[in-house]
């Protein structure tokens, strides 16, 4: 199987400022692509996860990046390395999604510590790429867990996660 990816970020804004006789304006455009062509190396992938999935009230989820999680194909993936990260939690949540910060062997060098959670308020993005043949290392067995949790109580929670990452 081969497997291109492409990402693109594409930021554009306007500050403007009314004034008597003039509008002065302060335009920003970054865009920003990262290319992966099939492989195991720098700039290169060759797995890919993506699913919407929802969470109930204070309910989490370990997902093994090695072993469990499956292609669009049914194939079950052992991620080596991710090479992007991708949540969206839907802007009709009414709780935030945390990320990160399982129990047991948890899948951690893409943050400082164990403990640490990347916190996605409703209607939020979160995106982390790493394209060098390093990325994010994933040890089957050791660190391999990523914990999305619905960080509070009353309402389920919503959200897209889309992994692409190398085998080796």
């Amino acid at each position: 199987m081969a497997l291109t990816s492409k990402i693109i970020t594409n930021i554009v804004s306007t500050l403007t400022n009314p004034l008597d006789l003039t509008t002065p304006a302060a335009p920003h455009a970054i865009k920003k692509s990262l290319a992966l062509a099939t492989g195991t190396g720098a700039n290169q992938a060759d797995l890919v996860f993506s699913d919407t999935r929802t969470l109930g009230a204070s309910a989490n989820e370990d997902l093994d990046l090695a072993g469990v999680l499956t292609d669009p194909f049914g194939i079950v993936m052992t991620f080596a390395r991710i090479k992007m990260m991708y949540f969206f939690a839907a802007a009709a949540n009414t709780n935030n999604v945390e990320i990160g910060g399982a129990a047991a062997t948890q899948f951690v060098n893409w943050v400082n510590a164990a403990a640490d959670v990347i916190i996605l308020r409703p209607g939020g993005v979160f995106l982390l790429t790493a394209p060098d043949a390093t990325a994010y290392a994933v040890g089957a067995g050791a660190s391999d867990f990523l914990r999305v949790t619905n960080g509070a109580a009353g309402t389920s929670v919503t959200y897209d996660i889309v992994l692409i990452g190398a085998s080796a």
